[in-house]
């Protein structure tokens, strides 16, 4: 047994610029598909409750992305924000998230007659046998058109078992969340990047896609995920304090605004949506009032454009194909940060 494989997270690696002939960022799309369904941008809101209810989701979609209506509620109250977010994005797709036990199927029908097109199979651990279950009994009862994606895993076998169980696409990333703590309470997880890059190589990759899930930080993560060959990121903590986030805007001692983000396994969480907790594998905690998630999209558009620029690619699958990247040493991680602040 090889106890130390390495594995890569995404501040150990660079992308090496290449040449371009790109004039303008404008030139480049970011267009992205999950099946029949094409989006503008590679962009997913995960579904926390603290990220995406009917507000989100409606913003979001109007700007090419995607958010996941999140399940910690009773399915009436997922109906109304899944009629909310089809009423106001009329003929963009709008996606949901089940569980694998107890009411999942009532719940997945329900929504799809709500108009929901992309339901998403939303548990830490999926290379699991209720995972294989569940994804069964949903072909089974589902139209045919309903998108399923499924998740989480973190390795090529996962992603390639759940592809073959039949998701349409697959969550990539386990433990690698800004508010997560599973690797620290259960010692098991795959940097994301790592994991990215192991199933971007399976013969399933480019038929059933790859959503990056974890980890990441900045635009430049978002570059380096598409360029191990995820089609979509998805993020909570970039879009946590937007103004379309759910809860109140709250005041801190020094006068500055706060909105509540936290993991949906830590302690508040669990509490707040079944009203005890178990395993606790996420913290709560409160991040500033950032402004409208428009902003914040724009910035990460850019960033990302302007990554693909650095490689001379217009497109992801062109980036995909291109992408060339190396394996940077603790001192280049350090040259690479705008280090003088730490002098």
């Amino acid at each position: 047994m090889n106890l130390f494989k390495e594995a890569l997270s995404y501040d150990d690696v660079l992308l090496r610029p290449q040449y371009s002939d790109i004039e303008s960022r404008r030139e480049i799309s970011l267009a992205s598909s999950l099946g029949t369904y094409q989006f503008k941008l590679p962009i997913i809101a995960s579904p926390m409750d603290t990220i995406v209810e009917g507000e989100m989701a409606v913003a979001l979609a109007n700007l090419g992305a995607l958010g996941v209506l999140h399940r910690y509620n009773t399915i009436q109250q997922q109906k109304t924000m899944a009629w909310h977010a089809s009423r106001s994005t009329i003929g963009k797709p709008i996606a949901a998230a089940i569980p694998i036990t107890g009411d999942f199927v009532d719940r997945a029908e329900q929504l799809v007659e709500a108009g929901v097109d992309i339901l998403c199979v939303d548990v830490a651990h999926g290379h699991h046998i209720m995972m294989k279950d569940a994804l069964s009994t949903l072909k089974r009862n589902l139209p045919d058109n309903t998108h399923i994606m499924a998740g989480n895993v973190a390795t090529r076998k996962g992603y390639e078992d759940l592809a073959e169980w039949g998701a349409d696409s697959v969550r990539i990333g386990i433990g690698g969340g800004s508010i997560c703590s599973t690797r620290v309470q259960t010692g098991h997880g795959i940097p994301t990047f790592q994991s990215v890059l192991d199933c971007g190589e399976s013969e399933c990759a480019g038929e059933v896609p790859i959503i990056a899930d974890g980890g990441i930080k900045t635009s430049g993560d978002i570059v380096k995920a598409l360029g191990a060959g995820a089609d979509f990121v998805m993020v909570g903590s970039l879009f946590s304090g937007t103004t379309e986030t759910p809860g109140k805007i709250l005041q801190a001692a020094d006068g500055s605004k706060m909105k509540e983000y936290r993991g949906m396994a830590s302690r508040e969480a669990q509490l707040a949506w079944r009203g005890r907790a178990s395993s606790l594998e996420g913290i709560a905690t409160f991040v500033p009032l950032r402004g409208k998630v428009k902003y914040v999209i724009d910035d990460l558009v850019n960033g990302i454009r302007s990554g693909l620029s650095y490689t001379g690619c217009r497109s992801i699958p062109e980036f995909q194909l291109n992408a060339k990247f190396i394996h940077q040493t603790n001192a280049g991680q350090i040259e690479s940060s705008t280090h003088i602040l730490g002098r």
